[in-house]
């Protein structure tokens, strides 16, 4: 029951960023910026991707690919409120999707290590078993 509940908080956490950026790629004016507009595409899509795989295979790779995701979004953001920024963008979390796109990548990390603990732990109780 733990890991259906930390699964679902991580596909959650999955769309709500891939939601996050095609919301400002298709409303914001994202898409007209060089290299940042389709790598926010490839976000969307990308979320998309791994939250059905780690819906529907019950394995450690998409979920270990939903923190590599996590953690690469997050990371780049990161980056974009340096002075230098990212690819020329800079931003300054003052924006709500930029508060919500923190919390959807912090919860794809954060439940999907917790996920792959729960898988761990059950594997080894059924290997007792």
């Amino acid at each position: 029951m733990v890991a259906w509940l930390l699964r679902i908080l991580v596909v959650l956490g999955l769309l709500g960023s891939a939601w996050v950026h095609w919301t400002l790629w298709s409303g914001e004016g994202f898409r007209d910026i060089a290299t940042i507009g389709p790598l926010f595409l490839v976000n969307v899509a990308a979320g998309v991707v791994i939250a059905v795989a780690v819906l529907f295979w019950h394995h450690w790779l998409p979920v270990l690919a939903a923190i590599g995701f996590g953690a690469a979004t997050l990371g780049a953001y990161l980056i974009s409120l340096t002075p230098g920024g990212l690819f020329g963008v800079r931003e300054q979390f003052v924006t709500a999707a930029e508060k919500w796109g923190v919390i959807t990548e912090s919860a794809c990390i954060v439940f999907g290590v917790l996920l792959l603990v729960a898988q761990r732990v059950r594997r080894k109780q059924s290997v007792l078993a």
